[in-house]
Parts: C-alpha cells; sequence; structure tokens
C-alpha cells in the first residue's frame, strides 16, 4: 500500500510540477534561512554552557544613583567569601588599560585584552593551561598567552618550560616570563588576548578601588534574592567602616548578575546582542509561517483537480484515513526534498551569515542541535502545512464531485483569503520596519554628533603621561612633522567607552557625573564647539592645575545660569570652571550624552594614554609615513611599533548592531516578499485558470480586454489593500519600540508605510496581470467548443 500510495505521490507532483517546484522552491528558502536563525540562536545563547557550574556562577555589580557598574571593590571579594556559608568560591578579574607588544627574536604579538584574574577566578571558569596550573605562591604571577600567540613567539618550540619575552618598547629593555600556552574559548564571557594569573587581587587596595570584577559561585538550592540582599547588607557596613558618610555611597545598592545573562542581557552595558537575537529569531519564525501558508494555500487550491481521483477511490472503499495518509505521502516528499535544499542553501550563504555578525558558525558538526532539530522541525512543518489540505481533499463527497457540480467550500474560500492577506501582511510588516530603519541609520549618519572624527588618528601607546608637562615633549616633536594640525592626549575616546564616574559638588549640590582626563588641544581636535567661557590654555598656569570644563548636560544637572568662575569639587579637590562645551554623541544615538567634566588633573582619573593626531586631509598618507618612521624618537618608551586607528571608523562600530538589523531586515523583506510572489503567482493560474469559461462568455457578451483585467486583479487588490491595513499598526507599534531604545532618533515617518503600500500594490497588478493576460488573450471557442 506504502509503494502505491508513493508512487501516485510522485506522479501527481511531476504532473504539477510547476506547483511543486513553487512548493519546494519557497519551502527551501524559508527553512535554509531557518536553519541559520537556529545555528545562531544556539551559538548566542550558549555561552559558557559548557562550565558545569554555568547555572551557579554570578557577577556581583553595583547600582548607584544614575547607573549600574559591574566594577567592585577588591576588598568586597574576601568579606562575601568569610561571611556567606553559601558562597562556594569567590573570584576576582581585572582588565587590562591599554595594548602591550610582546616580543622575541622569533616574532611580535600585540594583546589588546589582557585579564588579570585570581587563581580562584581561573578555576570557577575552568581556564586550564595545556600543561596544568599550579597555585602561584605569595604575591608571584603567572603570565599565559593563547597557543596562537605562543606559536607565533615561539615557533620551534617542544617542550612546556617557561620562556622570557620582551615587553612594550625594545629600547625598554623590560622582559617577562611566560609560564605557558592556555585554551582561549571563544563562546565564553571571559575572553583575553593575555592572561595574568595571581594568588589574589587588589591586595591592599581599598573600597574606593571599584575597577575590579567580581564573580561568586552558590551552592545548590541558595536563595539569590536572600543571598543578594545579605550582601547587600554587608556592603553597606563595609562602607560605612572605611568611609565614613561619604555621600557617593549613600544611595549604591548591591546586584547579582546570572553568567547565563552576561552576553545578551546584562544589568549593566549593552543589551544589543539580545535585540539582534530577538529581531533574528522572530523574523526567521515568521519567513518560515509564510512559506506554510503558501504551501497550504496552493495545495487547497489544486483541489478540484483531486476531486475525482477522490470520488473514484472512496467508490472502490479507500477509507479516509488512507486518502489523507496518501495526500500527506505528497507533502513529506516536497518537505524533505525542500530540506536537502535548504541545507545547501544554507551552506552557500553561511560565510556571508558569518562576515555579517561576526561569527565563524559551521553547519556540519558533530555535537550540533541541528541533527535532531532537523527532523523534528521537517515533521512540523508536513503536519502544519500539509494537516488541513489533507483533511480537504480526503473530504469530498464522491456523489457530488462525480456528478461533475464539485465546488470548494466557503471555508476554504475564506481560508485561501485569509492565508493569503496574512502573508501579504507579514511582508508589510517586513519592508516598512526596513525603510524605518534605513531611515534611523541614515539620520545617525548625517546628523551633527557633535565633533569632527575625521582625519583624527588614534595611536596606541603604552607610555603614560599623566602630567601635560610630560606630554609636552612630545606634542612638539609630532607637531614638527609637515601635515599635523593638532595634538592631544587622553585617558579615553570618544568611540562608545564608558568614562569614569564619580561625585562632584557645586554649591553645596552634589551631583555624580561622568569625568575625563584630557590634555590642551583635545578640544580643538575633535572641533567640539565652546558654548561659553574659553577652553583651555597654556597661556594659563592655573589650568593644568585646578582648572575645569563642563558640557551642556553638566550644567543642567547642576541648574548652574552662570557657571563661569564657579567652583566645583570631587576626588579632594577644587576646580575652576573656565568653559562649557556643547553636547556631543560620545556614547553614539542610544545613550543620551553623560554630564561630564574635563580636567586636565584628576587624582581619580586612569593616566592618560590614548593619543590623538588630526592631519590634513590632503597631506595623510605622506604624514602617516613620517609618523611611523620617527615614531621611535617621538615616544621612545612605545616606539618600536606605531599602530593607529582611525577615529571615525572606531565610532562607526557603535552603528554595527542596528547596520546588522538592517541587513537581516532586508534580507527577510527580500525573501518574504519573493516567497509571497511565488504563491500569489501560482495562485493567481489556478484562480484564471479556474474562470477561463467566465471569461470567454464576458468576451463574447463584448467585455473589453481591460475591463476583464479589471475584473480579475479587484479581488487581489482588495487583498493586498486589507493587508496594508492590517500590518501598519502592527509596523507602527513594533519600529515605534525600536525607536524608544534611541535617545536620539527620527520622528516615526509616515512615508514608509506608504511606500509599503504601493509596492506590495504594483507587484501584485504586475503578477496578477501576467496571468490574466493569458486568459484575455485566448480565443473565447477554444475553451467554449466543448459545451
Amino acid at each position: 500500500m506504502f509503494k502505491l500510495n508513493l508512487k501516485i505521490a510522485l506522479r501527481n507532483l511531476w504532473r504539477n510540477r510547476g506547483i511543486t517546484f513553487i512548493n519546494i522552491g519557497g519551502l527551501s528558502i524559508a527553512l535554509a534561512a531557518f536553519i541559520l536563525v537556529m545555528i545562531y540562536a544556539a551559538y548566542e545563547t550558549g555561552f559558557d554552557k559548557s562550565n558545569p557550574n554555568y547555572d551557579r556562577i554570578y557577577q556581583v555589580g553595583r547600582s548607584m544613583q544614575d547607573l549600574k557598574t559591574n566594577y567592585t571593590p577588591p576588598p568586597l571579594a574576601q568579606a562575601i567569601k568569610d561571611n556567606f556559608p553559601e558562597v562556594e568560591a569567590v573570584g576576582k578579574m581585572k582588565s587590562g588599560a591599554f595594548e602591550l607588544p610582546l616580543f622575541t627574536n622569533e616574532g611580535t604579538v600585540f594583546t589588546q585584552n589582557f585579564l588579570m584574574a585570581d587563581y580562584s577566578a581561573t578555576q570557577m571558569f575552568k581556564i586550564k593551561p595545556d600543561y596544568g596550573l599550579e597555585k602561584p605562591k605569595g604575591e608571584s604571577v603567572s603570565l599565559f598567552l593563547p597557543r596562537a600567540y605562543m606559536q607565533t613567539l615561539f615557533p620551534h618550540k617542544k617542550d612546556n618550560k617557561p620562556e622570557l619575552v620582551g615587553l612594550a618598547s625594545k629600547s625598554a629593555g623590560q622582559s617577562g616570563e611566560v609560564i605557558g600556552s592556555v585554551f582561549v574559548d571563544p563562546h565564553s564571557n571571559i575572553s583575553f588576548d593575555a592572561l595574568y594569573i595571581s594568588n589574589d587581587l587588589g591586595k591592599g587596595e581599598d573600597y574606593g578601588f571599584n575597577n575590579y570584577q567580581t564573580y561568586i559561585q552558590v551552592k545548590k538550592g541558595t536563595d539569590i534574592y536572600n543571598l543578594e540582599q545579605k550582601i547587600n547588607k554587608l556592603y553597606q557596613t563595609e562602607l560605612a567602616k572605611n568611609s565614613g558618610n561619604d555621600d557617593r555611597f549613600k544611595s549604591t545598592t548591591i546586584f547579582l548578575d546570572p553568567l547565563k545573562n552576561l552576553h545578551l542581557k546584562p544589568k549593566t552595558g549593552s543589551d544589543a546582542n539580545y535585540k539582534v537575537l530577538i529581531s533574528v529569531s522572530v523574523l526567521g519564525f515568521l519567513i518560515l509561517i509564510i512559506a506554510c501558508i503558501n504551501f497550504t494555500n496552493l495545495s487547497i487550491a489544486q483541489a478540484a483537480k483531486r476531486a475525482k481521483e477522490v470520488g473514484v477511490k472512496k467508490v472502490m472503499g479507500a477509507y479516509r484515513v488512507q486518502l489523507a495518509i496518501q495526500f500527506l505521502t505528497e507533502i513529506l516528499i516536497q518537505c524533505i526534498a525542500a530540506t536537502v535544499l535548504s541545507l545547501i542553501f544554507a551552506e552557500l550563504v553561511l560565510p556571508g551569515f558569518n562576515s555579517l555578525f561576526l561569527v565563524n558558525l559551521t553547519i556540519w558538526q558533530s555535537n550540533s542541535s541541528l541533527i535532531w532539530q532537523l527532523p523534528l522541525i521537517l515533521f512540523f512543518i508536513t503536519l502544519i502545512a500539509g494537516i488541513y489540505p489533507a483533511m480537504v481533499l480526503s473530504g469530498f463527497k464522491p456523489a457530488a464531485v462525480l456528478k461533475g457540480n464539485f465546488q470548494t467550500s466557503k471555508q476554504s474560500y475564506w481560508l485561501r483569503n485569509s492565508l493569503l492577506v496574512i502573508q501579504f501582511s507579514i511582508a508589510v510588516i517586513f519592508i516598512t520596519g526596513l525603510l524605518i530603519i534605513n531611515s534611523q541609520l541614515k539620520y545617525m549618519r548625517t546628523q551633527d554628533v557633535g565633533f569632527k572624527a575625521d582625519q583624527v588618528i588614534y595611536v596606541k601607546n603604552i607610555a603614560l603621561f599623566s602630567d601635560p608637562a610630560i606630554f609636552e615633549p612630545i606634542r612638539e616633536k609630532i607637531m614638527k612633522i609637515s601635515g599635523v594640525k593638532s595634538v592631544t592626549v587622553t585617558n579615553s575616546i570618544p568611540d562608545g567607552s564608558k568614562l569614569g564616574t564619580n561625585t562632584y559638588a557645586v554649591d553645596a549640590k552634589k551631583e555624580l557625573i561622568s569625568f575625563l582626563d584630557v590634555d590642551f588641544d583635545y578640544f580643538e581636535t575633535l572641533n567640539i564647539k565652546l558654548k561659553e567661557g574659553r577652553p583651555f590654555s597654556k597661556e594659563f598656569k592655573t589650568d593644568a592645575v585646578n582648572s575645569a570644563i563642563l558640557n551642556e548636560s553638566a550644567t543642567a544637572k547642576y541648574g548652574l545660569t552662570n557657571p563661569l568662575g564657579k567652583t566645583i569639587r570631587g576626588c579632594d579637590m577644587d576646580y575652576k570652571i573656565v568653559g562649557i562645551i556643547k553636547d556631543f554623541k560620545a556614547q553614539g544615538f542610544e545613550k543620551a550624552v553623560e554630564p561630564t567634566i574635563y580636567t586636565l588633573k584628576n587624582p581619580c582619573g586612569n593616566p592618560k594614554t590614548m593619543i590623538m593626531i588630526k592631519i590634513e586631509e590632503s597631506k595623510m598618507s605622506e604624514t602617516l609615513a613620517s609618523l611611523k618612521n620617527q615614531w621611535l624618537n617621538i615616544n621612545p618608551k612605545d616606539g618600536d611599533n606605531f599602530r593607529y586607528q582611525f577615529l571615525d571608523q572606531l565610532y562607526g562600530k557603535l552603528f554595527q548592531k542596528q547596520e546588522q538589523l538592517q541587513s537581516v531586515f532586508f534580507a527577510a523583506a527580500i525573501l518574504t516578499i519573493f516567497i509571497a510572489i511565488l504563491g500569489l503567482f501560482a495562485f493567481a493560474k489556478y484562480i484564471t485558470n479556474g474562470r477561463i469559461k467566465e471569461i470567454a462568455v464576458r468576451k463574447i457578451l463584448g467585455a473589453s480586454d481591460l475591463q476583464i483585467m479589471k475584473l480579475i486583479n479587484t479581488s487581489f487588490f482588495t487583498m493586498v489593500i486589507l493587508a496594508n491595513l492590517i500590518s501598519w499598526p502592527v509596523a507602527y507599534i513594533l519600529t515605534k519600540k525600536w525607536l524608544g531604545t534611541f535617545a536620539y532618533r527620527i520622528e516615526m515617518p509616515v512615508l514608509p508605510f506608504i511606500i509599503s503600500a504601493l509596492i506590495t500594490i504594483l507587484l501584485t497588478i504586475i503578477t496578477v496581470s501576467l496571468q490574466a493576460t493569458k486568459a484575455v488573450k485566448a480565443k473565447p471557442v477554444d475553451a467554449l467548443k466543448y459545451e
């Protein structure tokens, strides 16, 4: 019986091969997109899942009045360990602040993300050097490098003995011992390209040093909320002991952030990864739904062709269940073919997908969940796309269909039209969303951000320039090079990096604001405009001692109307406000400009290491070549390797996630339109063929070609208009919510909704008219000669 059903299924599919190819093609494209989404979702949600303690590790963070941070003071870790038995382990980590060159006679590597961790933290995160790890003794530090770096520095190494490497500049004569290599898990929240392991971090530092990351591992069954409250109480007690009644800490509370949330939805930092994942997942699911709708619609549309077959089989004794199984077999065959094609399509598209999302995914791997997910998806698609058509086809009454007066039920008619409306509604949502995303990105690219990153390079450097006097000789040497317009140094560049925060007081009003340590010509190099007052100048000796400049947001926060000359106190220093600058979007468009104080001297700040040089556009190439040739003389402490990046490119990376979303919506819009048009083309062909005799009679009675074209298009035109009316409110709500994630955004435009309607209406008219034209041009006698 199965063999017979299989033969019948294959013959029917071949007889209607046009519809079959459309079904398989549309479904395979949708499945390919869905497969890519599945492996991407598995990757994004799988960070640190290989850690057996994945569900019991938490990061300790602090919540302050205006912000949340994952930085904590080092004594807190020991206090947690000593006071709470439900905490099994506590570990501390600290990231390096600049790029450090390491070199041997064989090669040079640059560590851009070196990580300091205590022994307990490495055990918690299962960081295992290749030849094992011994607990460092006393205050000694063990340095480990990734395998690729070790291969570059020591290509002929065959043993596990420690090796010496040079540090920073060759002229400095500094060296360090590398204990060995370590595997760096690319699928972990803990990333590094150099690892320093010590017995204890932050020893001797008090609660004022909030620059460590603390992780805890709790026992099974621990009440996390209760533990969070107890740690917070402990923290407040310790602060009272160490800092008295310092107002900075009165409103600070402790929170615990699960390890499983750190990549996608951290309580501190950006949740852009989560937004992109949700968007991609929803789009992939909707594309698959559209393909299933397409499949179902075309299967129902062909019901009339199979009516007599069903009638004969029922007269011969076939049961409805047997017929349903036969039709489901046909659908399963198409789904299997679509699945095979989808894997091929996915493999072809995967390199571009990896490039877009900066990942390295593969479809064919032994531990992939796709191995069991794909058969399950195939089963559900067969049921979803096939169960209703199978029930419709197997439910025909033999007497009615064999008399020749068969017609599909009103329920089938309404279902077909409803499914077509749903298809186009989803397509309209994608088109509208794409156009609004494009508008926001265009706004972000063209809007004045308040500073000019063009022609400015950021020079990577490890020398420390805390005092303007130390940097002055470097500035003078750089300024002598032809093409250089200005030079400055700072401890943070405007690339979206989070600034340090502290409490500053003006007229007894204390506020937590950001601070940035800069040097002379900082505002001139970035072309940041003054609102009032003056910039820092060498003509005023007090500028290097105790002068400060605020931005507009800071003056607004303090409610200052005449800020110039006022005193602002912070970091145990009194500063005189000498200027007010206009706000500039250093954090991009998603976050509002932070109230910020700019100073040349700041006891609370990190050393200034980031050199920025503005260069004339016409002399860029020769100036960069001169800087490279003379850098050893200019900056002896870091002169062996001149490394730089263009500031506008670094700032442009802030738009990366939104550009990914734009690309995803573009692909989704194209796919949904393509699949919907495929279905519409086949559906229009079926409807037109079913009205051939009607069209012939109308032509004989005098109907013009235009009238007949209008008649055929009317029903489809109505459905597309309805699809737009349904989708507009949904598209409005979704895009409004997305725009709400930006502090600086466009007003909701009307044009994308109109354009999406015009696109879908135009494509519908073209698609239906192509089919209708054949029927209109046919001779009436050919359609009526058997009547």
